[in-house]
């Protein structure tokens, strides 16, 4: 972990870089002789390197030094980023910028919390072992997460009181460990290492079996102040549907993938899985384009009352549900135009195709956080 200016000039490079060093001094407030000082270390550590990371400390890019711009070896370090799903672990192997290197995954056969820490060692121990250089590790967990550490509630894992997942990982496979709901996770990774690099608002919104939503004001992910920050799956969209809490007119009770599935299938008088749902839709079933047309639409009142709220540059949309508005986008994009609230025009929407590996990957990105800044400063 670093302190002070020398980690704000690393961060600034990681995320940024290359920078030539007088923009570098530039956003950093630095004189140029303040700035040689705090990058000389860290370019004799190897975390950072001048020129092209390519050329190497020792390459043709030494030449004219000061000249030249300064960018992070992200080879200098591994990160592990775990995933925890219902029934399933996923987990990767990262370097420095997020990038994934080497993937995992195994079969969640209990959900409860000692299986839980036994079976995430267990996917971890190889990947270690191929990569012996690893700093640290990242668990995404849908869920309730306090203060990237203690899982006050995991839902979809039953559990219901409160579990220090960051220390029993920690004791299981011997690294620094820290703990995230998984969306907030992936919002991490988009906003440091993806379409939401530089942006300082932005939204994710993921889709599935739940909904989910990472919030970034002010060039920071909101927490909120008990782990609940970007809550938004029980916000009521219309009057009529239930969803399977009982809450009245709520997104999860029409967007989510068991809601649609649920309601297409009653349509049709037989079981259907989320695809053939909306493979129904896309092929003019008049009944299952109704129950999609209005999810869609259900969503793009939720996207257009987020974003009012929030403002933000961008709106990221992915998640296994995805699907959802590639079939009925135009019944999306009509709800989300009809319901943003003047002045404000439509935010830009990014719909993401989205594999597993990126739940873990945005775990990843939590340590490398983790690793830069230290709890005290997470972003």
């Amino acid at each position: 972990m670093l302190d002070g200016s020398a980690q704000r000039v690393a961060v600034e490079v990681l995320r940024f870089g290359p920078l030539p060093r007088a923009q570098l001094a530039r956003r950093l407030g630095l004189s140029p002789g303040s700035l040689t000082r705090l990058t000389r270390p860290l370019v004799d550590s190897g975390l950072l390197v001048e020129g092209s990371p390519e050329n190497g400390p020792d390459g043709p890019g030494r030449t004219g030094r000061p000249s030249l711009p300064l960018d992070i070896r992200a080879s200098s370090r591994r990160f592990l980023g775990v995933k925890i799903t219902g029934d399933a672990v996923f987990a990767v192997v990262t370097d420095l910028r997020a990038t994934v290197l080497a993937e995992h995954t195994a079969p969640l056969p209990d959900p409860g919390p000692a299986a839980v820490v036994a079976a995430v060692a267990d996917v971890v121990r190889p990947l270690q072992a191929a990569h012996p250089d690893v700093r640290g590790l990242g668990v995404g967990i849908g869920g309730l997460v306090v203060e990237r550490r203690d899982v006050a509630r995991a839902h979809f894992l039953g559990w219901r009181e409160p579990v220090r997942l960051a220390d029993l990982l920690a004791a299981a496979t011997g690294l620094p460990t820290v703990v995230d709901n998984d969306v907030r996770a992936l919002t991490a990774a988009e906003h440091w290492f993806g379409p939401g690099r530089g942006m300082r608002s932005l939204l994710v919104i993921t889709i599935g079996a739940g909904l989910g939503c990472g919030i970034v004001v002010h060039d920071r992910v909101v927490e909120g102040a008990h782990g609940g920050g970007g809550t938004i799956g029980h916000r009521p969209v219309v009057t009529w549907a239930v969803c399977e809490d009982g809450h009245r007119g709520c997104a999860h009770g029409l967007v989510s993938s068991r809601a649609i599935s649920g309601a297409v299938a009653q349509a049709v008088g037989r079981p259907v899985t989320y695809a053939e749902a909306l493979q129904l839709a896309a092929d003019g079933h008049a009944a299952a384009r109704r129950v999609v047309d209005d999810a869609a639409g259900a969503l793009g009142v939720l996207v257009a009352d987020v974003a009012t709220l929030v403002d933000p540059e961008l709106v990221i949309l992915t998640g296994d549900g995805i699907g959802l508005v590639e079939v009925a986008r135009p019944a999306f994009d009509t709800a989300l135009r009809e319901n943003r609230k003047e002045p404000l025009a439509p935010p830009r929407v990014d719909v993401r195709p989205f594999p597993f590996t990126e739940w873990a990957r945005g775990a990843a990105a939590v340590a490398v956080q983790e690793h830069v800044l230290g709890a005290a400063a997470a972003t």
